[in-house]
């Protein structure tokens, strides 16, 4: 046939007569891919149409008359050229054509997909993504021939004409194919980008799903669920699943907005076994072209891809901090700014714990003080005041981690602030105001300010080179993957509280009511998106610390924890361990599982809070005797943060670890014999003298073994001279929150230079 061929009878060489969208799909059946039943009507069609017609010369004409910069103008010529093409026959021999193949070939769906296929389009150098139209749940052949001339009128749509003037194509040397292919009805559609393009990160593939046809997605009608998978190992390491209200579907012979059913408009739209069968897809499409994709593919019994092309734009972006914002409300508190930015909202005053639940997406969250059973309620507040607590509190820890503004210490918050009353927090400057600014006015102020952060900024820190590793605290799950495209070197503290958390029951009524698997199972995934987002950067997984009072706060905490008067000084840590193995074998079998299952050989284990030499050597067998044994991948680490881990530290290390990290905050309180979140802290200093000796004796106690030395704390991000010492003394890493990396890494950069060029001189 002169004008119509199979995919099977095209590829990637043959751009110029089918358009890239079909050379690709053809490439695609080429290697198994499964793609939807279809043939191409090539673009010698569409010149011998425009031949036929004589068009060429008056479209030529109309084009010579476009002024770029006089958008109704061109948006007439468009309409013009447009309306020539629709007005025109198609040749005879051509609907013949396209006859006897949609007779020949095996479409069982009477509707089909009609879709353009530029030879200017999906290029690497150009995209011309969604210029050109397609149509769904064509129908018959005279809506077929006219979705056909549609398709070529499309061509010159003003977006189009003005992006081929931009990439100086010839306007009619471009031609245009159009791809007739069986309609699949998906269950659910979307699209996959092999490379993340906002972050850049090759790593990474990120897919979106929505029910029914996407559309609804394109317009914005949407939100889509988002899939973010680990490349190398193919684990899910983020997942947002959206609330979807409406659906496109094909109703009788039109496509129709309908309502998706209670049931299923809060659920997940493909499974994990779906996603990552689709990823491979992905990797394996990746894999033919040598360049990241961005491809749609629909569900409908298997998975189809619809077409792949390249990403050809990246959104790499850098948050910018406001620094201050001249807000002209009554100043109604001030605390501590712990978690940057700004925000407005309805206040949301919790007094009771049950009361937690009551809290609605998007107001601000004023309590007491926070506790880890919080993490639901921040996640639905968009900002969060504390009368408690400070930057290294759990309030704060965790907004930075969330991206949202928190104000700490603010006296009196929950009697001051009216339940329902409007608020603006600057999280930035620590401040709370009484009321709201319009939305156009803070957008204004925000986009001024951020404009102003920008100006005149130092050097470029995000992309140095260091000696010393600058690792990561996390806690949240939902954070990792976005936290691995930092310049980081690994997670110095995984939190394990947190994830505990969210599981909500006590680990040892769970063990009482034979439900252990789903313990280790929750942990389990946890332990795989960190430590699937951060390979082959180490994760350093802290075993569970938490303290009577907090483990009472979890679902049936009650009926196994003590009332102690100082939990801080209580039953936590190795105790802990040893009086109960039961659940430290529950943390245990996680981790093996994540190593071993999943492959995950970067976890490592530290342990929080261990009094005695005794407590250390029973530990150490548990661990053993759980079948997890140090080997290079795998790392058993002691956190200091007792005084007498300073001590016996020489002793310690003897009885075979890899080495320590230096819990920054709990050795100053317990050196000092200060609690720093009590009101009384004025004498609280991780400058102090026997915090330093402190500090220099276990760093070179361990860099003298050439084992591993780690410091998590603000302490060296606050104070540059404590920076330089670590340096100095030979520090392996500093761990540091979200919202500090860049911050430390210029301190360590300028103390290691410092370092070198004082060795230099000696």
């Amino acid at each position: 046939m002169k004008y119509v061929v199979n995919f099977s009878q095209v590829g990637k060489e043959d751009i110029s007569l089918v358009g890239a969208k079909a050379a690709n799909l053809g490439e695609l059946s080429k290697i198994r891919i499964s793609v939807p039943t279809a043939y191409i009507l090539t673009s010698q069609a569409y010149f011998e149409f425009l031949n036929q017609n004589k068009l060429e010369k008056e479209i030529s004409n109309r084009l010579k008359r476009v002024n770029y910069e006089d958008t109704h103008l061109l948006n007439k010529i468009s309409s013009d050229i447009k309306n020539l093409i629709l007005g025109a026959e198609l040749p005879a021999e051509i609907i013949e054509e396209i006859r006897q193949t949609h007779k020949k070939i095996s479409i069982k769906n009477p509707f089909v997909a009609v879709r353009s296929s530029a030879t200017a389009e999906d290029l690497p150098q150009a995209s011309f993504a969604g210029q050109y139209q397609s149509f769904l749940n064509v129908k018959g052949e005279k809506d077929l021939i006219f979705a056909i001339r549609k398709c070529w009128a499309s061509l010159f749509e003003p977006r189009a004409i003005f992006y081929r003037e931009e990439k100086s194509f010839n306007h009619l040397k471009v031609g245009i194919a159009v791809i007739i292919q069986e309609m699949i009805e998906p269950e659910a559609s979307g699209v996959m980008f092999t490379v993340n393009p906002v972050t850049n990160n090759k790593s990474r593939i990120v897919i979106e799903s929505v029910w029914g046809l996407g559309e609804l997605v394109v317009k914005g009608e949407v939100t889509p669920d988002h899939y973010e998978v680990e490349k190398g190992k193919f684990v899910i390491i983020d997942k947002k699943i959206s609330l979807q209200k409406d659906q496109l579907v094909l109703v009788e012979d039109k496509n129709r907005k309908i309502q998706v059913s209670n049931k299923y408009a809060g659920s997940q739209k493909i499974s994990d076994v779906k996603i990552l069968e689709l990823a491979k897809i992905g990797k394996k499409i990746e894999n033919l072209y040598l360049l990241p994709q961005d491809i749609e593919w629909a569900y409908s019994d298997k998975l189809y891809i619809l077409q792949s092309r390249p990403v050809t734009t990246f959104s790499p972006g850098r948050q910018t901090s406001v620094k201050t914002l001249d807000i002209k409300l009554p100043i109604l508190l001030k605390g501590t700014a712990v978690s940057p930015g700004i925000s407005q909202g309805v206040a949301r005053v919790i007094k009771n714990q049950k009361d937690l639940e009551k809290i609605k997406r998007g107001e601000i969250l004023v309590v007491r003080s926070t506790q880890p059973n919080l993490l639901p309620a921040m996640k639905k507040a968009c900002a969060i005041i504390t009368e408690q607590g400070d930057s290294t509190s759990h309030a704060s820890i965790v907004s930075r981690e969330l991206g949202k503004p928190c104000v700490v210490s603010a006296l009196g918050a929950t009697d001051i602030v009216k339940p329902g009353s409007a608020l603006t927090i600057n999280g930035t400057s620590g401040i709370v105001y009484k009321g709201s600014l319009p939305v156009s006015k803070m957008s204004l102020l925000l986009s001024t300010y951020e404009e102003k952060s920008t100006e005149g900024a130092p050097k470029d820190y995000e992309s140095l080179k260091t000696a010393t590793k600058i690792l990561l605290n996390l806690s949240e799950v939902n954070l990792a993957a976005e936290a691995s495209s930092l310049n980081v070197d690994g997670v110095g503290l995984l939190r394990a509280e947190f994830i505990v958390s969210e599981i909500g029951v006590h680990p040892q009524k769970l063990i009482d009511e034979k439900k252990e698997k789903d313990f280790i199972e929750s942990l389990a995934e946890g332990l795989k998106i960190f430590g699937a987002s951060f390979e082959p950067r180490p994760v350093i997984y802290r075993a569970v610390d938490f303290r009577s009072s907090e483990y009472k706060s979890l679902g049936g905490g009650e009926d196994y924890e003590p009332d102690e008067p100082n939990p801080f000084l209580g039953h936590r840590g190795a105790s802990r361990y040893i009086s109960n193995p039961k659940v430290f074998e529950l943390e245990l079998s996680a981790i093996k599982i994540a190593r071993n299952k999943f492959n995950l050989k970067n976890l490592w284990i530290s342990l929080p809070f261990v009094r005695t030499l005794k407590e250390m050597e029973e530990v150490k067998k548990i661990i053993s005797a759980s079948g997890l044994h140090r080997s290079p991948s795998f790392k058993l680490l002691m956190i200091v943060e007792i005084p007498s881990n300073v001590v016996l530290i020489d002793k310690f290390l003897d009885l075979g670890l890899d080495g320590v990290i230096i819990d920054l905050n709990d050795l100053t309180m317990l050196m000092l014999g200060m609690d720093k979140h009590n009101s009384f802290s004025g004498g609280y200093l991780e400058t102090d003298q026997s915090v330093m000796w402190s500090l220099e004796r276990v760093i070179k106690e361990c860099r003298q073994r050439g084992l591993y030395s780690g410091v998590y704390g603000h302490g060296p991000t606050i104070y540059p001279n404590l920076a330089e010492k670590l340096v100095e003394w030979g520090v392996t890493s500093i761990s540091v929150s979200l919202d500090l990396v860049e911050k430390t890494r210029e301190i360590i950069y300028e103390a290691e230079k410092k370092l070198v060029a004082a060795r230099s001189h000696s």
